[in-house]
Parts: C-alpha cells; sequence; structure tokens
C-alpha cells in the first residue's frame, strides 16, 4: 500500500472514513459524491492500480469484490429492485483514484 493513494489510507483505517464493512481482504463504504441513492465502493485492501494491472492470483479478489457487494446491495434492501455494478478502468473510462474498486449503485425504483 502506497501512502499517496487515498483508498489504501481508507483501507488502512487512516482516515476518519465510516466503513459499512470490514474484513481481511476489502473495505466498503459511501461514496462522497453519490451518483445513486444507494452508491457504494468496495475497494480491496491490496493495492491493484485499475482493471488493468489484475493479475491471474488476483481473481479471488474479484470473486470477492462482487460477493460482497452482491450481499451489501441486499443490505441496503436494493437488491430486487435492481442494482449495478460497475468497474471505471483508467482516466478515459471515468477512473479518478487509481486504486481498483467497485462502484454498487441503486435505490432508484
Amino acid at each position: 500500500m502506497t501512502d499517496e493513494c487515498l483508498f489504501c489510507r481508507i483501507a488502512e483505517g487512516r482516515t476518519d472514513t465510516k466503513l459499512m464493512f470490514e474484513d481481511d481482504t476489502l473495505v466498503v463504504f459511501k461514496d462522497i459524491h453519490p451518483h445513486a441513492p444507494v452508491h457504494l465502493l468496495v475497494v480491496p485492501k491490496k493495492h491493484i492500480r485499475s482493471v488493468n494491472d489484475l493479475g491471474q492470483e488476483d481473481g479471488p479478489i474479484v470473486a470477492h469484490l462482487i460477493s460482497v457487494a452482491r450481499d451489501m446491495a441486499r443490505q441496503q434492501g436494493i437488491d430486487r429492485s435492481g442494482y449495478k455494478l460497475l468497474f471505471n478502468v483508467e482516466s478515459g473510462g471515468g477512473q479518478v483514484i487509481f486504486h481498483l474498486h467497485l462502484h454498487l449503485l441503486g435505490g432508484f425504483g
């Protein structure tokens, strides 16, 4: 993990960010600029710059990100109405913070 990376600092507990979930692999917290009534970020503790930097060894991390996002959707009460899971990849794909993270968006209806 790096000192310059905001999501590394959050995952290490070095900010006042309120975590909604944490385990040995990842953390979940609310996006500070939400684009939906429910907008959570699911962030691995391991610093992986983007989807383009995933290695074969990271497959279990990605699977866990998706699994926890599904569980968080259920916890937030949006699992039946529907939700989106989104990875932004690189600047042209909308990635702003260069630490892999999965957006969970829902609560529209």
